[in-house]
């Protein structure tokens, strides 16, 4: 058994029947969807949102995964659940064949119990965590599928892995629930956010978001023995050609507002994707980014960053 500071928080929710509480109170708001910011009120039991999803679990696939952040992918994976669709439409998607799929209804592990086995099967292979890829719209699903799990055993982390654009109330539902949280701050413009994700209030919301997850876990992080996260916050940054991210101004707010110690990961994989190269009056996302941005993006970070977990992934020339 696991030392107490390193059982994961949905373990203690499971013992009071907290656990189960929550869930049932995440799908009381699939009845008029308010999962999102989107808040499109809609019965998701009988018809489709903004997200395009049905209230059960629709899974594109699951496994093992070496490619995340080391303290998530350690030395066997982190156990990667990517959920179908999304509540963004981000034009420059890599995973667009998953998240803006044409066939919104079709998938893996459809029912709640069908999930708590592949949670349960991640565990089996080794994996370090559970990692819930886009979650946002289907929370109510995998919280479910996690209180059937933890009664059969699941004793690893959840990471709840998303794009950033949650409902603070909703978030608050998960504290306690989730351990580590890993979301994405697109944008610092509202403008940008509109043009390239189809959302009018990215910044707003997903800094409150942020805000939320900071509330629950804090700054600091709890690792295990191996180097693992067991519990924490990472915030990842994308730089994007033409400085439309506004990854200096967002590091900015993360230093002032919350904590110059709070992790962030600096990634440079950008490349086009989806209909990047067709986005109308912004045709600097139809290439990678230069060294000269990354370089730009480096300084910022540098100027308003001192965490001693803060990644940053090499810089290809």
């Amino acid at each position: 058994m696991a030392p107490a500071e390193l059982e994961p928080a949905y373990v203690k929710l499971l013992s009071t029947g907290e656990l189960s509480r929550r869930a049932d109170t995440l799908e009381a708001l699939l009845e008029r969807c308010e999962l999102c910011p989107r808040m499109c009120r809609v019965d998701r039991r009988r018809t489709l949102g903004e997200c395009r999803t049905p209230a059960h679990p629709v899974v594109a696939s699951w496994g093992p995964h070496l490619g995340e952040e080391p303290p998530l992918s350690g030395t066997r994976g982190s156990g990667t659940v990517f959920l179908a669709n999304c509540n963004l439409r981000c034009v420059y998607c890599q995973n667009a064949d998953i998240s803006q799929g044409p066939d919104p209804g079709s998938g893996r592990a459809p029912t709640a119990d069908a999930l708590a086995s592949v949670m349960l099967e991640l565990q089996e292979l080794g994996c370090h965590n559970v990692n819930w890829v886009s979650p946002t719209h289907q929370v109510a699903a995998l919280v479910r599928a996690l209180q059937l799990a933890a009664q059969r055993g699941l004793r690893i982390p959840v990471v709840y892995n998303t794009n950033g654009y949650d409902a603070p109330a909703v978030l608050a539902l998960l504290d306690g629930v989730v351990d580590i949280y890993l979301p994405d701050l697109k944008y610092a413009d509202p403008a940008v956010g509109a043009a390239l994700s189809a959302v009018p209030d990215y910044p707003r919301v997903a800094r409150a978001a942020v805000a939320e997850m900071h509330r629950q876990v804090g700054s600091s992080w709890v690792l295990a023995r191996d180097g693992t996260l067991r519990r924490g916050l990472l915030v990842r940054l994308l730089v994007l050609p033409d400085g439309l991210a506004g990854a200096g101004e967002t590091l900015r707010w993360l230093a002032e507002e919350l904590s110059p110690d709070l992790a962030v990961s600096l990634m440079f994989q950008y490349r086009p994707a989806h209909r990047a190269a067709r986005a109308k009056g912004y045709r600097g996302l139809a290439r990678p980014l230069s060294r000269g941005e990354a370089t730009r993006a480096l300084a910022e970070l540098a100027r308003h960053n001192r965490s001693r977990n803060t990644i940053v992934q090499r810089v290809r020339a």
